[in-house]
């Protein structure tokens, strides 16, 4: 289905994607799991790029639509570097601003709503390895929604099945191991609700 080093194809792609989002586990090896390498390896050349070379704000954002394949709404921002290592299944509403070392894992898909602010260095996860110790190296994706205004302070990490509400707050360094409720503010390790807006 794949060999290494060549581009994918649409069709590829648009399989691999069906595959992700059906939250169905890869097994380690099938082609499903040589597509995911694939995509890795085309973020890690157009990341690469965009870290490396910064020209503009306009300049990162054409290069953020060519990684991720789809327009980027009005009043989106974001500040390098950033890394991913799929890049295809990575959906921003308007007014989102992403700032200095995001990391995202979005093979199992993240979803931002519009207007939410994400903090210096979060990490958004959709992946999960078996807990079979002999099928460890499964992956099984669970996607990330990001509600609408919702606002990830810095150092954030969120796990793959996660929801955060509509404009809730994650305090700077929490790790969200469970959905968010709209308009709390939620903190540690694990995230707990410390109070609502």
């Amino acid at each position: 289905m794949y060999e290494d080093g060549e581009e994918l194809t649409q069709e590829q792609i648009d399989y691999f994607l069906e595959r992700m989002n059906s939250g169905e586990e890869v097994e380690a090896g099938s082609d499903v799991h040589r597509l995911m390498t694939a995509a890795s390896e085309r973020a890690m050349r157009i990341t690469s790029r965009l870290n490396s070379q910064f020209k503009s704000l306009s300049d990162t954002r054409a290069q953020l639509e060519e990684l991720w394949m789809r327009p980027i709404p009005e009043g989106f921002g974001l500040f390098p570097p950033f890394t991913t290592d799929c890049g295809l299944n990575t959906h921003v509403g308007a007014g989102v601003f992403i700032n200095a070392g995001a990391r995202f894992q979005d093979q199992g898909g993240i979803y931002i709503g519009d207007r939410a602010l994400l903090g210096h260095n979060c990490v958004i996860a959709t992946l999960n390895h078996d807990m079979d110790p002999a099928k460890r190296a499964n992956l099984v994706p669970a996607p990330v929604h990001i509600g609408a205004d919702a606002w990830l302070g810095s150092n954030v990490t969120l796990l793959p099945g996660v929801t955060i509400g509509d404009g809730a707050v994650v305090a700077a360094g929490a790790v969200v191991t469970k959905d968010v409720p709209p308009r709390t503010v939620v903190g540690g390790v694990p995230a707990k609700v410390i109070k609502e807006l």
